[in-house]
């Protein structure tokens, strides 16, 4: 017998048919990247991990043994970090507290070995004892300082929140490797990109305002010589 179609089934299939199409419209989006809590087209802060010899010179370890590079890459991405989890705070989404602390809390030993590696540079480079300890807290100041930014921020926070997502996941021991992949794109953060598509309207409007020298005011009016100066300044044709 030959199967013939009624009207209710044929309603079933097309709500099923659209069913299936919502669903794999879902997936798509879901599948593709988040495009930025800031951005509707990100910047591009991808980097190619840092090699030992870019690594020594980024981070400003002259002369440091492969051991002492990782030390510094964990302490530069617990420093970049720290910086995002007090800056970043103005949006919530990207967890830059709760990252920080679970990559403390995850990467402790590793933490802890890195710092001791570094202090150990510095009293190996600059001098035992009193030196040593100075150059090493005067270095984790600059780091710190380093990764502090304003006008560049949103670029910076969103970089910092993916490199720490990598971090808190990153199996014990591995830090090194999560640093050595992502501070380039930290780095690269800093310099200040915005909207790549719509451009930046908002942020990079500024105002335009008149001279308020006394000699181009009488009684709350603007004299002529100066508002002919204005205008051109503004380019207000006469």
């Amino acid at each position: 017998m030959a199967f013939r179609s009624t009207g209710r089934s044929t309603g079933r299939s097309a709500a099923h048919r659209a069913a299936l199409g919502l669903a794999a419209m879902g997936a798509a989006l879901t599948a593709q990247p988040a495009a930025a809590q800031f951005f509707w087209s990100p910047p591009d802060f991808s980097t190619p991990p840092l090699t030992d010899a870019e690594a020594a010179t980024a981070l400003g370890l002259p002369g440091a043994t492969a051991a002492e590079i990782k030390a510094g890459l964990v302490w530069n991405l617990r420093a970049a970090l720290n910086v995002a989890a007090l800056q970043c705070q103005f949006e919530p989404t990207l967890l830059s507290i709760s990252n920080y602390n679970a990559t403390i809390a995850h990467h402790d030993a590793e933490l802890d070995a890195a710092q001791a590696t570094l202090l150990g540079y510095f009293q190996r480079t600059v001098g035992k004892g009193k030196p040593g300890q100075m150059a090493s807290d005067q270095y984790g100041t600059r780091i710190y300082s380093g990764y502090s930014t304003v006008q560049a921020q949103r670029g910076f926070c969103q970089a910092a929140a993916l490199v720490g997502r990598q971090a808190i996941f990153a199996q014990r021991g591995t830090l090194n490797e999560v640093a050595r992949s992502g501070l380039g794109s930290i780095k690269k953060s800093l310099i200040l990109a915005g909207e790549q598509f719509y451009g930046d309207p908002g942020r990079s409007y500024s105002l335009a305002l008149p001279s308020f020298d006394p000699k181009c005011w009488k009684k709350g009016k603007m004299l002529p010589a100066c508002q002919i100066a204005w205008n051109q300044k503004i380019g207000v044709q006469p």
